[in-house]
């Protein structure tokens, strides 16, 4: 197969992997000073997606979601998640059984349990997830 050179160096960048990210410092993350970016179903807020000195990848970020909404559809993965509720109320979903969860609850998805969450209540629902990624997790893609 014959490729010109311009493209062998863009194949070759292609297949390059990403540098590292850093690893996650300590700090403060003031609420005000996360960016509000829209969605289809609410808004999100970017806290913090890095490795740490003990995991993989550490991601945070804050969702809310408009009532009668969901985030997206019911899902599994391999690592685990925390959700912690700031304000309205979620119908949380884990292998079929559904529970309501309502601000200052705090919800957690064991690997691989298949879950989703809803916005059952009346006004938006505002929640954090911290998802935990281990090193060398099989299945998971550390960005």
């Amino acid at each position: 197969m014959f490729v010109a050179g311009g493209s062998l160096a863009l194949m070759a960048l292609a297949q390059t992997p990403a540098p590292p990210k850093p690893k996650l410092s300590s700090g403060v993350f003031d609420w005000n000073q996360l960016v509000v970016k829209p969605t289809k179903v609410g808004a999100r807020r970017e806290v913090f997606d890095a490795p740490t000195a003990t995991l993989g990848n550490l991601e945070c970020h804050v969702t809310t979601v408009n009532p009668g909404e969901a985030p997206h559809t019911p899902h599994r993965h391999p690592d685990e998640e925390l959700i912690f509720i700031k304000e309205g109320t979620l119908e949380v979903m884990v292998n079929g059984v559904t529970r309501q969860a309502g601000p200052g609850s705090m919800v957690f998805f064991a690997a691989n349990d298949f879950h989703g969450l809803r916005n059952g209540g009346t006004t938006p629902a505002t929640y954090y997830v911290l998802r935990i990624v281990p090193h060398d997790l099989p299945g998971t893609a550390t960005q």
